[in-house]
């Protein structure tokens, strides 16, 4: 029975059953400041998976349960907050935590005045603030992840928005840097630039591939994958630009049970567009929607148990319909040239990031968001088949 087949009988049975997708909200804080970046992970190790926010002056975290709320470090310089990372690295079930701060993108040249990158030191009560240690870094410091480099490896790859002394998009390329955890945390960290050809980059997907994940980075010019081999990072063997000469602000990466690929991105950076791109045939394009203002969050998962990964896309400007809000992209063929959308917040959310995960234990993937001017932090439940 071919993929397509069960596919379109997976899509029939659900639009029989069901008007449209259920997810419930919850309201955890209806006072953030900015809300610029979430993480997910086991906090305080009851092997529950927490909520982490970088907001504008303060690194907080949500106890999964009561969602009572934790500062980790606060004004920990003079300009906002920007980015959280969050991964169990060492295998103790915990999450280690980096932070980015310092958020000032129009200063391109002073690593004083922008810019920063700091490890958290867990203290012994997580709920205590946790003590924060410098590291090296670039101007304008804009995103982070814990990359999987090898089977029980990882490095902290940092990703600022603007390479040094870049105006406009102009100059000099972004230093895209690696740092090596050392055995002493308060020791020096190794640091290299892994790459420096790009300008205006804006965010970065993780792509399992065996014992190691290729990194996937969208900007100005296109995607570019990377990934460490031999002791040091490479770029794709076939080509490093997986995409090249569209914009990008946010990517991610899914796929279904026929084993096809795909890639979601949010093009220009911060624009209108929500468009896919198939892994399997070298990058073919699909416009899913063009009504997002300053799209600037993304997610993909099977929400729906489909057998095929939806779309989660969160924008934080109102649109034509004078509406910020998060929508819920369904394909409707197995080659997803034909989507349809549904509302998971109508007005209420003007998202400026969102994850993707189980908070509860049910199987299901949660919806989990933070709003700008909405000044808010949500889960949506899903409560979707049985």
């Amino acid at each position: 029975m071919s993929t397509s087949f069960l596919f379109l009988l997976a899509i029939h049975f659900f639009f029989s059953a069901y008007d449209s997708p259920k997810f419930e909200m919850q309201v955890l804080d209806d006072n953030v400041a900015i809300g610029y970046g979430l993480a997910i992970g086991d906090v305080d190790g009851d092997r529950k998976p927490d909520i982490l926010l970088a907001d504008k002056k303060q690194f907080v975290w949500y106890r999964n349960g009561d969602w009572k709320r934790f500062v980790m470090v606060e004004n920990l310089t003079e300009s906002d907050n920007v980015c959280i990372a969050a991964r169990d690295i060492d295998g103790d079930g915990i999450v280690e935590v980096a932070v980015g701060a310092q958020w000032n993108p129009s200063e391109t040249s002073d690593t004083s005045k922008s810019g920063s990158v700091h490890y958290l030191i867990r203290p012994n009560d997580p709920t205590q603030k946790w003590t924060p240690i410098a590291l090296h870094h670039e101007p304008a410091i804009h995103r982070m992840r814990w990359v999987k480099i090898g089977k029980d490896e990882y490095q902290l790859v940092v990703l600022p928005l603007h390479g040094r002394g870049n105006k406009g998009g102009e100059g000099l390329g972004v230093n895209i840097i690696a740092y090596e955890m050392p055995k002493d945390i308060r020791e020096n960290w190794k640091h290299w630039t892994i790459d420096a050809s790009m300008h205006l980059t804006h965010n970065m997907e993780l792509v399992e591939d065996g014992k190691r994940e290729l990194l996937y980075i969208g900007g100005k010019e296109g995607i570019k994958i990377l990934y460490f081999e031999g002791g040091k990072w490479l770029s794709n063997s076939a080509g490093a630009w997986f995409v090249h000469g569209n914009s990008f602000g946010e990517i991610r990466a899914g796929g279904n049970s026929g084993e096809q690929k795909f890639l979601a991105g949010i093009e220009p950076m911060h624009g209108n567009l929500l468009t896919r791109y198939n892994l399997n045939d070298g990058g073919s394009r699909v416009v899913i929607t063009s009504e997002l203002n300053q799209g600037h969050a993304l997610g993909i998962s099977d929400l729906l148990a489909l057998g095929t990964d939806q779309i989660v896309v969160g924008w934080r400007e109102p649109n034509q319909e004078k509406k910020v809000g998060i929508k819920l992209f369904v394909a409707l063929d197995a080659e997803g040239s034909s989507w349809k959308d549904y509302w998971i917040d109508n007005n209420g959310m003007a998202c400026e990031d969102l994850q993707l995960a189980d908070l509860n234990g049910d199987g299901k993937k949660d919806i989990i968001a933070a709003g700008r001017s909405s000044h808010n932090l949500k889960i949506y439940w899903n409560k979707n088949g049985p």
